[in-house]
């Protein structure tokens, strides 16, 4: 069904709770749909009920800015020069999220290579420099401007890739040094997933499980965590959070929240990974 098609009736501007939270003004997607199915409407398009509420001219999303990695420098980068592909892929691969660039050369000769090589050196030197320069401009997944008059006077505007949309060519952080308010309008499918959980495991035991009955530091889940076996499991769930945690091997609630932590742009631009991982292996032999 096409929730962005003109022939549907007017939006609903529905209130919601949330059954985790006490705040206002969100709720579970099932809950809304029947909400929506109650007041006799065909579907719910809330992304597109601002755009009709306020107005492209007054209403756009924000870009959000990918920008090259390890990985996907090193493929460009090798593409580039003509490199063997089996050899950019072996060289990528061993690359990891949280090296820093001075770590392209060890990675080389890990990976068989000579350093020394003038094209492996060339390789390496672009390859750095390209590390987090702009790749493409894609759409964030929900950061909303909303403005007063016309929005086109105070931030650039293209069309988005979907009609009737319209994007702003700045990121988030480009609207935040310019003092400008980020309304974000997200949806966390984990919710969900998590309430869903519970009525199946309150019908297979005959009794109501709450998340409070969840074990608190269960052995078996933090050894699966280990493992980085957490497809579908929220914050946890990246390639590179999953690249982390067998090196972490969490096996508290803290640990995780270390985990969590140290996967950000700050810590790995700081050099913070190595050293915390050598401290926290010899510690725990």
């Amino acid at each position: 069904m096409d929730l962005f098609s003109s022939a549907l009736p007017d939006y609903a501007e529905l209130f919601a709770f949330t059954n985790f939270s006490f705040l206002h003004g969100a709720s579970h997607g099932e809950e809304l749909v029947l909400r929506a199915a109650q007041l006799g409407y065909s579907g719910l398009a809330i992304i597109q009920y601002i755009y009709r509420k306020y107005g492209r001219d007054r209403a756009a999303i924000a870009a959000a800015v990918s920008t090259y990695r390890p990985r996907g420098a090193l493929r460009e980068t090798g593409k580039a020069l003509g490199i063997d592909p089996q050899i950019v892929d072996k060289v990528a691969k061993s690359h990891q999220w949280f090296d820093h660039s001075q770590d392209l050369l060890r990675r080389f000769e890990e990976s068989g290579l000579d350093p020394a090589n003038p094209l492996i050196t060339l390789w390496a030197k672009l390859a750095a420099e390209i590390l987090n320069f702009p790749r493409h401009l894609s759409q964030h997944s929900g950061g909303f401007v909303i403005s007063r008059g016309k929005l086109t006077r105070l931030v650039p505007v293209e069309n988005a890739a979907m009609a009737d949309r319209s994007a702003i060519q700045w990121d988030k952080d480009d609207l935040e040094a310019l003092g400008l308010l980020k309304i974000d309008v997200l949806a966390l499918g984990m919710l969900s997933a998590i309430r869903r959980t519970l009525d199946i495991v309150s019908e297979q035991r005959g009794e109501r499980v709450e998340m409070q009955d969840i074990p608190p530091e269960d052995p078996e889940t933090y050894e699966m965590i280990s493992q980085a076996d957490t497809v579908g499991v929220f914050q946890i769930e990246s390639r590179a959070q999953m690249s982390m945690l067998p090196r972490m091997q969490p096996r508290t609630f803290y640990d995780l929240v270390i985990e969590v932590a140290i996967v950000r742009p700050g810590p790995i631009q700081g050099g913070a990974v190595h050293p915390y991982l050598r401290r926290r292996q010899a510690l725990s032999r």
